[in-house]
């Protein structure tokens, strides 16, 4: 491979520059071995032996025949090779500098050798240039991988490789190396035996054992010059792998010639001898050793023992007669600030004429958006995937994301998924319109409620009015404002007061409007049967009886309310989840238990009084009112029975809309369907409410 020799030619180029360098170790001279790995791991290991011991004799730990004083070893063109040669060096604690700081970001991984492989393949595939399926795409190639085009001969199909694009070692221009190769002639140099077979590759001609007096045809005259040859074939430029070579060589320098000035490290009265430095003690100062190089950069070594020198960006281009130019469009610098390790002109980048100059589009699946993520497709590389909506309650703001994210409670996604929106507090108001209008209709059923009690109070010497036991119709009555009073505290921002109150106070008032409803029913029916002979009911018809029957069924309530309250009350709270985009402020109930108990107890006394109403309805009475409760009972009864999964289904300040609603039509049905015909007799039939048409009426 004529390419690979610059890496030779860098390797002497370093140590004739050191050599003739009064300033790097005075009065001592620098050699160098060169060994063929073969490309192959048994092969590395011997030549590696070699390099260790005298060839073909291995005697391990054992210095037999000439000693070659060895201090350091350059690795391998790959990296693969040199992972193999340090698995023997390092036993004997011999510095190894790699040449390769392998880059990851790739497509095509492998080295050069790989690279060569790859193309004899393209080539075979495709006989016809116009044929070749791998026309008009974008090749991406690791550090490791130089643009060796040499097998392909010389005007041959190279195109496929048109505006490939390449990771190489950080290089600068050395102008000295180009005057050093220009000085190359075939008989440069005996002791290089590179030298001949690669002078006779390049310029196609033969370099004859003896100079003859005149020229023979077929022969290098010496008069051929490097410069003139295409760059694909031989480069005059130092490239990031020579340059890296140089960089090796020098760093080996500089920490030998710290070595050699450190006599501190052997004694104080002692000459330090370059023959009695063991290569283990290099080691220290080859980690930190630190020079500026002929090209002005800084050459040194971070924490991880890796030279700090990055990765330039090349994009390759060829043009119609053949002839290929890298350009460097970008740079990888480690050092660089967050956010500008990676830089890259994609406008310098020149692609295939293919592209008709628009980036080409390389993946297997487009990008996913914000408010998706990417799903792994089976069977599938890794780059191919699906693009899915992120799941509910998650985001994603960025392109291309693997997996969604959740928003703090505070805040809840937006509807396309992509950003994170902050949640409005909410709670049931008389600001807004379903407040304003539950508030109006709770006002409206009071009014209501103080009209029909302004009425039975006025006319409370009146037969109806009497033939119903008018204590507990203005306990009822009163209970029945207070119930829509009390839907005004579910109205108003949960605080500790109201939703300490609202719950208990609701469940001992609708407890005594039920006992009162209950109580009148069962005057009804003990009046009833008081008025068969013999009965012995007539002692139970009195004013205590009601009275009884709504204080200890409103007293079952009362306590367990108290106790409710005494052990765990309820609290204002906060509710982040029910509602994705609110903040929902409202009264947690405490003991969930107690408040259904409350509701159970409240159920259980309103199918009792609905059926002693069912069973006195037929009762033989002027003023029955048991028609009326049982319609009345039945829609409270219905109106509760509904109201539990309504409640348990909604969500928010909705749940207390329920709630609300359920107060205001339970207790309205009990005021609708008992008292409007009573109110209409008594304003607008006052002959009906008499002792004489009461008494006409029961005959």
């Amino acid at each position: 491979m004529t390419k690979f020799y610059q890496h030779i030619l860098s390797l002497a180029f370093a140590i004739k520059q050191i050599n003739e360098d009064p300033n790097i170790l005075p009065n001592v001279t620098l050699g160098f071995h060169i060994y063929d790995s073969y490309n192959d791991a048994q092969m590395t290991y011997v030549s590696t032996l070699n390099l260790l011991f005298k060839s073909h004799i291995f005697v391990p730990n054992y210095l037999c025949g000439i000693h070659k004083n060895m201090i350091a070893v350059i690795g391998a063109l790959s990296s693969h090779t040199s992972f193999h040669m340090a698995k023997t060096l390092s036993i004997y604690k011999i510095p190894q500098v790699f040449h390769l700081s392998t880059s990851r970001i790739i497509v095509i991984y492998g080295s050069t050798l790989n690279f060569l492989e790859l193309r004899y393949i393209i080539d075979l595939g495709a006989p016809r240039e116009t044929e070749n399926p791998f026309l008009g795409k974008v090749w991406i190639l690791t550090a490791q991988i130089d643009f060796a085009l040499v097998p392909f001969g010389r005007g041959l199909k190279v195109r496929v490789f048109s505006s490939a694009i390449s990771y190489v070692i950080h290089f600068s221009e050395l102008l000295k190396f180009q005057e050093f190769l220009q000085s190359m002639k075939p008989d440069w140099r005996e002791a290089d035996y590179f030298l001949k077979e690669f002078w006779e590759q390049t310029f196609d001609c033969f370099v004859p054992v003896l100079r003859p007096n005149y020229e023979i045809s077929g022969t290098c005259t010496g008069k051929e010059r490097l410069e003139d040859i295409p760059q694909s074939f031989f480069d005059t430029h130092m490239n990031g792998h020579s340059y890296g070579i140089y960089n090796a060589v020098y760093a080996v320098a500089h920490a030998l010639q710290a070595l050699y000035k450190s006599r501190s490290s052997f004694g104080k009265n002692r000459n330090l001898e370059l023959q009695d430095i063991q290569p283990w003690q290099l080691h220290p100062f080859l980690q930190h050793v630190s020079f500026n190089n002929a090209a002005g950069e800084r050459v040194s070594f971070n924490e991880k023992k890796e030279m700090i020198s990055g990765f330039d960006i090349m994009n390759m281009v060829i043009f119609p007669n053949m002839s290929i130019h890298n350009a460097k469009v970008g740079r990888v610098n480690p050092d660089g600030l967050e956010g500008n390790n990676f830089t890259i002109n994609d406008s310098m980048i020149t692609w295939d004429h293919s592209f008709n100059q628009v980036p080409p589009f390389s993946i297997c699946t487009e990008s996913c958006y914000p408010g998706y993520q990417k799903r792994k497709r089976e069977g599938k590389k890794f780059c191919c995937y699906d693009c899915v909506p992120c799941p509910e309650g998650k985001i994603s703001n960025a392109t291309d994301v693997v997996s969604c994210s959740s928003c703090s409670e505070d805040q809840y996604p937006s509807k396309d998924q992509s950003r994170c929106l902050s949640k409005h507090i909410s709670f049931l108001s008389y600001g807004e319109l379903l407040g304003k209008g539950l508030a109006l209709l709770t006002l409206s059923f009071s009014l209501m409620t103080i009209w029909v009690l302004g009425i039975f109070i006025k006319h409370k010497e009146t037969p109806i009015v009497k033939a119903n036991n008018r204590e507990l119709t203005y306990m009822l009555l009163v209970s029945l404002l207070l119930c829509f009073l009390t839907s005004l505290l579910f109205l108003e921002k949960p605080g500790k007061l109201s939703c300490f109150l609202r719950q208990p106070l609701f469940g001992i008032i609708v407890s005594v409007a039920v006992s009162s409803v209950l109580a009148k029913t069962i005057i009804v029916v003990l009046a009833f049967m008081a008025t068969k002979p013999g009965s012995r009911l007539r002692k139970w018809v009195g004013k205590k009886v009601a009275p009884s029957i709504v204080i200890s069924s409103s007293l079952i309530q009362a306590s367990m309310c108290i106790l409710w309250l005494g052990t765990s009350p309820p609290f204002p709270d906060v509710d982040l989840h029910s509602v994705a985009e609110e903040i929902i402020l409202q009264c947690n109930e405490g003991s969930a238990v107690m408040f259904y108990l409350v509701l159970g107890y409240m159920g259980l006394l309103s199918i009792v009084t609905l059926s002693v109403a069912f069973i006195a309805r037929k009762l033989p009475d002027s003023f029955n009112e048991a028609k009326f409760i049982s319609f009345s009972m039945l829609i409270f009864c219905s109106v509760w029975l509904s109201f539990v999964p309504t409640y348990l289904s909604t969500k928010g300040k909705y749940m207390v809309a329920v709630e609300i609603f359920s107060i205001l039509a339970s207790s309205a049905g009990l005021l609708v369907c008992i008292f409007p015909l009573k109110c209409y007799i008594i304003l607008f039939k006052p002959e009906l409410n008499s002792k004489e048409q009461l008494m006409k009426r029961m005959n």
